[in-house]
């Protein structure tokens, strides 16, 4: 990612792996359909998950991430790159952390989100991603990576907190995917 950002020159940016598309041709037209107030820094909207994984600890049936930018992000990843635009400028003193590379955009978002950068959320379909990504398989690696992050945006005081929540998320998840 970090090589995509140093490499691009339009004022947005998105980013999208491997097994993932874009939901239509439409997308661009749809999100860029008007301009923006320059204190916009992220145009977000919703993904689909595919494939034979169901990477969700809440239900097997839904599969739509709605995106969300409000302290729920410190719970659960409230925004995914592939359904999230990102103002280039974001990027002129920061970049993708390298100490995280699984969850890297997640520790950017958040550190975003403490940086009170305005997000528009749009009611629109952005992406189809494949449910079969590293970050989809719930192994505890994971979920130690994501407790490093947001012990390293607030305080090494809430880290037990923050092992507590991936915990449960870790044995819900291993208990309802079985």
């Amino acid at each position: 990612m970090n090589k995509g950002i140093l490499k691009s020159k339009g004022n947005w940016l998105y980013f999208i792996g491997s097994g993932d598309v874009l939901e239509n041709k439409t997308v661009l037209e749809d999100v860029f359909s008007k301009s923006y107030a320059n204190d916009i820094s992220l145009i977000s909207g919703s993904i689909i998950y595919q494939g034979e994984t169901v990477p969700f600890i809440y239900s097997k049936i839904k599969k739509i991430k709605k995106p969300s930018w409000n302290l729920f992000m410190w719970i659960r990843n409230g925004l995914h790159h592939q359904g999230t635009f990102y103002k280039r400028d974001l990027f002129a003193q920061t970049n993708y952390s390298l100490k995280y590379p699984v969850f890297s955009d997640y520790w950017f978002n958040i550190l975003l989100y403490k940086k009170n950068r305005k997000c528009i959320i749009k009611n629109i379909l952005i992406a189809k991603c494949n449910s079969e990504g590293v970050s989809k398989i719930g192994n505890w690696s994971c979920y130690k990576e994501e407790i490093k992050i947001k012990t390293a945006l607030t305080s090494f005081l809430l880290f037990p907190l923050f092992f507590i929540l991936a915990f449960i998320k870790y044995f819900s998840r291993q208990i309802i995917n079985g």
